[in-house]
């Protein structure tokens, strides 16, 4: 499929023109206190013409037949491109965290890490993490490294998702 940019896409948007658009697909979930999990999920980025995308994923646990046990996480924001390729991300999470991360676009490789992070009273502390985005054999690849609970830094989830067309 060819790849076009979207219209009224604001120019400080280009180098991020390939997320644009719904991603769905499955990953796999893993952290010391929790089992090993599947997930489906769904991401979309968006714009308005201004220089940012809005940002939105969702997700659910499923089963070894793919079948949706249960809501998981969602997540909202917006991705600011800098100069010298340089990307602000701000998140809130539907579990109580909000964070800003900041990092680098090469292409269709992204690359981020936790800046700040807020924790509502009763939600869990995430003190760290790294995210890695980046289009592989034409899908979108994510994984997200997390220190929290006094945990070290280590891989938490991943995932690949296809581009949905005519969404």
């Amino acid at each position: 499929m060819a790849f076009t940019i979207p219209e009224n896409l604001h120019e400080d948007l280009y180098p991020l023109a390939w997320m644009v658009g719904t991603w769905r697909g499955k990953g796999q979930g893993e952290y010391p206190g929790i089992e090993t999990f599947q997930f489906a999920q769904e991401v979309t980025f968006n714009h308005d013409g201004r220089n940012f995308l809005n940002y939105y994923s969702r997700s659910w646990i499923i089963d070894e037949s793919n079948e949706i046990i249960r809501p998981a996480a969602s997540e909202v924001g917006y991705w600011r491109p800098k100069p010298n390729k340089v990307l602000e991300v701000v998140l809130a999470h539907s579990t109580g965290i909000s964070e800003g991360w900041v990092g680098v676009h090469d292409g269709a490789k992204i690359q981020l890490a936790m800046d700040q992070g807020y924790s509502t009273p009763t939600a869990k502390v995430v003190t760290a993490g790294q995210r890695l985005y980046g289009l592989v054999e034409g899908q979108l690849f994510f994984a997200y490294d997390m220190a929290a609970e006094g945990q070290t830094i280590q891989a938490h989830i991943w995932s690949s998702l296809e581009r949905q067309v005519n969404e």
